[in-house]
Formats: C-alpha cells, sequence, structure tokens
C-alpha cells in the first residue's frame, strides 16, 4: 500500500510540474529559435604585413603584438605557409630547429626572393621559420610564419651572432630591388669581428661574389673542410668576374666565405657566402671585368 500511494503522489506531482511548465501567453514555446545563430570559431592566423618587436621565431599568441613597419621593430612577416600531409598530422608542431621544418624554410626563402626582389643572402637580410604554438596547434593550427630581420654585421665566421635581429623601421618589400641597395654586401673592407660595408668607388679589398651551395653534411663536417669551401669560392668568383676556371684562377685572386650561423643551418639554410678577396687594391667593382679586373700574382 505505500508503495502504491508513493507511486500516486509521484505521478500527481509530475502533473503539477508539467502543467507549471506551459507555454505563457503569446509565446510559441520555443525559446531557441529567436537566438542569433552562434558564429563559426576561427583558429588565430597572423598576418602577412605584420611587423614585431619580439625577434624570436614563436608564435604564440599571448605575444603577438603586431607594430606598424613604419615604427622601430625587429622582424616582418612576409608570408604564410601551411603545414600538409604527416606533417599536419603530427600531434604537436614541429620543434624550431628540426629536419622537418626544412621544407617550409624552402618555402620561406623562395617567397623572401619574390618579397625582397633579390637574395636575401647577398645582405645582411636572415629569413626564419616561425610555428604555431604547442597550444594553437592543439586547438588546429597548422600555419607556419615566415619573417625576415636585418642585421646589423657582416660576419663570416658562422657564430650564432648572425641571427641576432637589428631594429628596423619600414617595410623590407622590394628592399634589394636596387643594386645600390644599403642593405646589399657589395663592396667591403675588414674589420675586427667582421666587414664593413663601403661604396665599390672608395678604396677596398673585398666584394661579395655570390653564395655556394654546400652538401648535406654535418655543420662541423663542413666548417673543417676549408680547402674544398676555397675552391668553391673561387668556381663562384670566376662566374661573377668573368674569368676562366684554370690553374691559374688561384693566382688571379685570394678567397673569404661566410658560412651560414648553426642556428640557420639547423633550420636548412645551405648557402655559404663567397667574396672576392683580391691581392690588389680596388676602387671599383670587379663584376664582369674579366682577367683584367684580376690579374695574374
Amino acid at each position: 500500500m505505500r508503495r502504491w500511494r508513493g507511486g500516486t503522489a509521484l505521478a500527481a506531482l509530475i502533473m503539477v510540474v508539467l502543467a507549471g511548465c506551459g507555454a505563457p501567453a503569446g509565446t510559441d514555446g520555443d525559446l531557441t529559435d529567436d537566438w542569433r545563430p552562434v558564429g563559426k570559431v576561427e583558429q588565430f592566423t597572423p598576418k602577412v604585413g605584420d611587423c614585431h618587436l619580439i625577434g624570436d621565431p614563436t608564435s604564440y599568441l599571448t605575444s603577438y603584438q603586431p607594430v606598424d613597419c613604419a615604427q622601430p621593430h625587429l622582424v616582418e612577416t612576409f608570408h604564410i605557409g601551411r603545414f600538409t600531409g604527416a606533417l599536419a598530422a603530427r600531434p604537436s608542431p614541429p620543434r624550431v630547429g628540426s629536419a622537418v621544418l626544412r621544407p617550409a624554410f624552402a618555402e620561406c626563402d623562395t617567397q623572401a626572393r619574390e618579397f625582397l626582389g633579390g637574395d636575401w643572402h647577398a645582405a645582411r637580410l636572415v629569413v626564419q621559420v616561425a610555428p604555431a604554438s604547442p597550444s594553437g596547434w592543439a586547438g588546429g593550427s597548422r600555419w607556419f610564419r615566415c619573417d625576415v630581420f636585418e642585421v646589423s654585421a657582416v660576419e663570416t665566421d658562422g657564430d650564432s651572432r648572425s641571427d641576432w635581429p637589428a631594429q628596423h623601421a619600414g617595410t623590407l618589400r622590394d628592399a634589394l630591388k636596387d643594386p645600390a641597395s644599403p642593405l646589399a654586401y657589395g663592396c667591403l673592407e675588414g674589420t675586427i669581428g667582421g666587414l664593413l660595408q663601403v661604396p665599390c668607388t672608395s678604396a677596398h679589398w673585398i666584394e661579395y661574389a655570390g653564395t655556394w651551395t654546400a652538401p648535406e653534411v654535418p655543420f662541423a663536417t663542413l666548417a673543417g673542410d676549408e680547402d674544398r669551401i676555397h675552391a668553391a669560392c673561387r668556381t663562384v668568383i670566376a662566374g661573377y668576374v668573368k674569368l676562366p676556371v684554370d690553374r691559374l684562377l688561384p693566382y688571379r685572386t685570394s678567397t673569404l666565405y661566410g658560412l651560414p650561423s648553426q642556428a640557420a643551418w639547423a633550420r636548412g639554410d645551405r648557402q655559404v657566402r663567397c667574396f672576392v678577396w683580391s691581392y690588389d687594391l680596388m676602387k671599383r667593382s670587379v663584376k664582369g671585368g674579366g682577367p683584367r679586373a684580376l690579374p695574374v700574382h
């Protein structure tokens, strides 16, 4: 009897509650039909043309505070790429400096030449890749930033200082279209710890000639093979000056070279910069000058 009475009481209670949930006068009983539709959730994506006060290759949303490129800044974003295939399926973003970022670096390298109007290796410029942050990656972001920045010195020793950004004001778009760009290496003089850019019409001993693509070997192996690098750079110089590649070439000029920094090597940069180091004091560019520009000594 107690159980039966309890069921009756519960049924009565349900009826009372349901009766209290009836639609008020003037309503249709649908609580959601007048709500605005929820917008599609979009992942944060950086913008091409943004400039930044932070030079590190990181992409945390909390530190993403772009500034007008006309103001002093450290890096400029010139391209946004996207990881696809197996890379995009990774549970975490590729680590900065890891080998898996090399295809992204190659894309940035190609896009940089178009953006700058020339090869950035021929200037006081550095290109780097900044993948999405771990939290952004977990949320579905699969982009990477291509950034470019200026460095203050022309260095040839391959240490990490060449990866330190210097403050720059203004966009770097088309910065290398003019061969006389103040960023382009051109003609140089030796100083303590590096090279100093000088007008080619002033007295100098050194001139940038181009790059040699190093083989896929460990950085230490390349750095220890100086004879191979000098021989390769002599060939680069021969093409730049229009010299015959023969047994007399080493008697026409000495060579100087600049390795990528170890950080640049890790991200995929294999370009070794080659410089003419003349036996004679020069007061003009030797580009295309032929055998008379660098006579045999």
